[in-house]
């Protein structure tokens, strides 16, 4: 009897309360490490990506525009070798119906037509353009064509500019590729990991059994999101690095600032990761959870290309969204090298997703 009085007092001594915590936070980066899938999508899946999609949308110039001139004779081929002249365009003279499948097909930009009749006469041929408004290459190519056509037709610059190229990091698609492409890599660890591990635990009864001891249900949550810590620089460094050692990638700010700005965006979605799971029952139920939380930050959140696309009615959507906050902030400290204290906003907006859904899923979470 003496014993377990003392059993109990050491239990409920401070550093017993914190050994819950410590030695589920311990069980939980062993078990990651134990799992090489884990380890591949947290890891080598986000280099990879970086390196399909830096080689896809390297600055390596643009490709020539293709142009068809539709029809035969004279005046069409006259019209072919003015294209083609242009650095910037090929033109291939097709059939009437040939020219027509390859613009409805997208195989081409513009389709030009110049009449027959008009020629060889005294005045100058008409030329007809045929194209899509809405492609941004078919409008490109629309100036294009018809440029050439006017200079081959004698026609002479008012003005002469000058072209002053620049290409320099920071202004690159891979600078702005890299910092989304940590923020959704902060936000599937943090969700998928945490919210399948808490489903699983409870789907095979382990969480009924910890239910029983005198761990709390903060310790047992709190070492999922600890546990998240550990591996966040490792994950951060390796995109950072490979994007660094193979696209020339530089962080204009600071790292401390990049450091603790990754911190907080691995813990808020930590803690909506911890919310989703907090009373799913099944697999199947925590994915399609998942689903429905990650896949408009997929879209919306300027991943891949940037969220001033969309309408602005939906931009205050947009801006309220987890991942936008973390991806504009990344972006403002990796590439532009503002502080975070100059680019507050989207701190809050993060914060409030953070403490708001580890709260929430404190109150809902149950253990069986």
């Amino acid at each position: 009897m003496a014993e377990a009085k003392q059993g109990l007092a050491a239990g409920t001594a401070p550093g017993a309360r914190q050994r819950p915590l410590v030695e589920m936070t311990l069980a939980r980066v062993r078990e990651f490490i134990r799992q090489p899938e884990a380890i591949f999508w947290s890891f080598g899946f986000p280099v990879m990506l970086a390196l399909a999609l830096g080689i896809a949308f390297r600055n390596s110039g643009p490709d020539k525009i293709p142009v068809v001139v539709e029809g035969g004779g004279p005046a069409a081929e006259a019209a072919a070798a003015a294209l083609s002249r242009s650095a910037d365009l090929v033109a291939t003279v097709l059939a009437p119906a040939e020219a027509s499948q390859a613009l409805r097909t997208g195989r081409v930009a513009i389709v030009v037509r110049a009449p027959e009749g008009v020629a060889g006469g005294a005045a100058p041929p008409a030329f007809d353009y045929r194209y899509d408004p809405t492609r941004p290459e078919s409008r490109v190519a629309r100036l294009m064509v018809d440029d050439a056509l006017q200079r081959a037709a004698g026609r002479a610059d008012v003005t002469r500019g000058r072209d002053v190229e620049v290409s320099e990091p920071g202004a690159r698609y891979i600078d702005f590729l890299i910092p989304g492409l940590i923020g959704i890599n902060l936000m599937g660890s943090g969700m998928w990991s945490l919210g399948f591990s808490v489903v699983e635990a409870r789907r095979r009864k382990l969480l009924k059994r910890l239910a029983a001891t005198p761990m709390r249900r903060s310790d047992f949550l709190l070492s999922f999101m600890l546990s998240r810590l550990i591996f966040l620089i490792i994950e951060v460094a390796a995109v950072l690095g490979f994007a660094r050692l193979f696209f020339g990638v530089r962080v204009s700010g600071s790292w401390v600032e990049l450091g603790l700005l990754a911190l907080i965006g691995a813990l808020t979605f930590a803690g909506l990761g911890l919310l989703v799971a907090a009373r799913t029952q099944t697999i199947e139920g925590v994915s399609g959870l998942m689903n429905l939380v990650m896949l408009p930050m997929w879209l919306l959140s300027g991943t891949f290309f940037s969220a001033a696309r969309f309408p602005e009615v939906v931009q205050p959507l947009v801006k309220a969204l987890p991942l936008t906050a973390l991806n504009d902030s990344l972006r403002a400290v990796i590439n532009d090298g503002t502080p975070l204290a100059a680019d507050w906003a989207p701190l809050l907006v993060l914060l409030a997703w953070g403490l708001g859904s580890f709260g929430l899923a404190l109150r809902l979470f149950r253990w069986q």
